[in-house]
């Protein structure tokens, strides 16, 4: 009769038949009475002692039979699919082939772990190989005063780098290059170590040092101070139109509006000075009075261009305003107008002398009474030709005139001592003089009233000469 093989769950596997043999499965199944039982069912017993040790898996294989990869070393069991590894790592020097999701690979060279995850071996650690040492971070436990303290070492080549705390604390057992550990990141004293990088924020800079190793990284002594009177090497430049303050209540002010400049005094009434240190004495050559906003200059000045001056000009000090140039020229570049010097009198009539543009002359005067200042080249010699000109002497020394008006006149003619003055006579004394004689004066009857002509000659006088009343006196030839 036929034998029904089952399976633990009942499934049947086969149903074998009287003399046959059944190679459904990875083992060979018997019917009653089959002549090779013997050899068949040792074999049987061999592949089960040896989980099926081959480089292929078995043929037919059912869910939970197990198989030694002998390509992998690995036992491996049948989960309906499949075969799968049934736990523990391989350790070798290479990558596994043919692994499954969760297998696990001891790298002999780097004594490192990896986990398969399907598709790729991932490293669980640790994280450095054999050859680099201790490297990455090592929680650790370090003893103080206060207690046993964790903290995170970062170690590279086997040397501690740093040390991660959350608190302040002092290690009772010595920690080479950490005297003292900070809550946060202590670097190691011994190494030298430093944070390069780029950093949010710093508690302080060190400025012990000034010399600056690269062109991009700056010494921290290099860095000028607010706290502290410092100085700079370079050019400082304040790119903004706000400008420079200065002062403890911000008096001065340099500022930028529209690209125009403004240099502020902006205490109330207070100065602002200009001084420079003339041969070890400070100076103020220049200052800016708060108090009337006036410009004070001490010291000589220097117009290379122009001056124009709006209001009035007023030198104090001095009676005498002295200019060295040769000429002033007045009115400059404007148009045509009178022009010339002003005096201000005592009853507030102006004396002036200028250039009257209408008349093509100049002309002084007060009181806005003003004539025509006559030059030498004005006058005329001849004053009867040109009446009403002011009259100046020929070569000679003449004087030609129409008629002469004495308002003041000489003292009577007395005696001939008075030959001596040079006032002008008038005619009545002229006419008196005729009549005297040795200081008297000569009678006059009604026949003769008027003396006569005085001659003095070396001969008589000859027939027809001289008139009635007439003297004559002849000297010795």
């Amino acid at each position: 009769m036929a034998y029904t093989i089952n399976k633990t769950d009942g499934t049947v596997v086969a149903t074998i038949t009287d003399g046959t043999v059944d190679t459904s499965t990875s083992l060979q199944l018997f019917g009653k009475s089959y002549s090779g039982f013997g050899e068949g069912l040792n074999e049987n017993l061999v592949k089960l002692l040896e989980n099926t040790a081959s480089t292929s898996a078995p043929t037919a294989p059912l869910r939970g039979q197990l198989w030694m990869d002998t390509n992998t070393n690995q036992l491996k069991v049948y989960d309906g699919s499949s075969f799968k590894p049934t736990g523990g790592a391989k350790a070798q020097a290479s990558e596994p082939t043919s692994a499954s999701a969760g297998d696990l690979w001891i790298d002999t060279d780097d004594d490192q772990v990896y986990v398969y995850t399907g598709s790729a071996w991932l490293l669980v650690g640790p994280v450095y190989t054999s050859g680099q040492t201790l490297s990455g971070w090592k929680i650790e436990t370090l003893a103080s005063s206060g207690g046993n303290k964790v903290v995170s070492s970062m170690y590279a080549g086997n040397t501690r780098v740093a040390i991660l705390s959350k608190e302040d604390f002092t290690p009772s057992v010595t920690q080479s290059g950490f005297a003292a550990i900070k809550a946060g990141i202590t670097l190691n004293s011994t190494l030298g170590a430093v944070f390069d990088g780029t950093n949010t924020q710093a508690a302080s800079i060190d400025t012990s040092g000034t010399t600056n190793t690269s062109s991009t990284l700056i010494a921290g002594g290099n860095f000028l101070r607010a706290d502290v009177a410092d100085s700079t090497t370079g050019t400082l430049t304040v790119d903004a139109d706000g400008g420079v303050i200065i002062g403890d209540s911000q008096e001065l002010s340099i500022t930028v509006t529209s690209n125009d400049v403004t240099v502020a005094q902006t205490s109330q009434d207070k100065d602002l000075k200009f001084t420079v240190n003339d041969g070890g004495v400070t100076k103020t050559p220049l200052q800016l009075t708060g108090a009337d906003g006036g410009i004070d200059i001490t010291g000589d000045v220097t117009v290379t261009g122009n001056l124009t001056i709006s209001g009035e000009f007023e030198k104090s000090g001095s009676e005498i305003n002295v200019v060295n140039d040769a000429f002033l020229k007045l009115n400059t570049g404007n148009s045509e107008a009178d022009a010339g010097i002003i005096v201000e009198t005592s009853d507030t009539d102006d004396a002036r002398i200028f250039y009257d543009v209408s008349e093509n002359f100049w002309s002084a005067g007060h009181g806005a009474s003003y004539s025509q200042v006559i030059r030498l080249a004005d006058a005329v010699e001849d004053g009867n030709a040109s009446k009403g000109k002011v009259l100046k002497t020929s070569a000679a020394g003449l004087l030609t005139v129409t008629n002469v008006s004495l308002a003041a006149v000489g003292s009577d003619i007395t005696s001939s001592t008075s030959t001596s003055s040079v006032a002008v006579p008038t005619t009545g004394q002229v006419a008196t003089s005729l009549k005297l004689w040795g200081g008297s004066t000569i009678s006059d009857d009604s026949s003769n009233s008027i003396a006569g002509n005085r001659y003095v000659e070396t001969s008589a006088p000859t027939s027809g000469q001289g008139a009635n009343g007439d003297l004559w006196f002849v000297r010795e030839a």
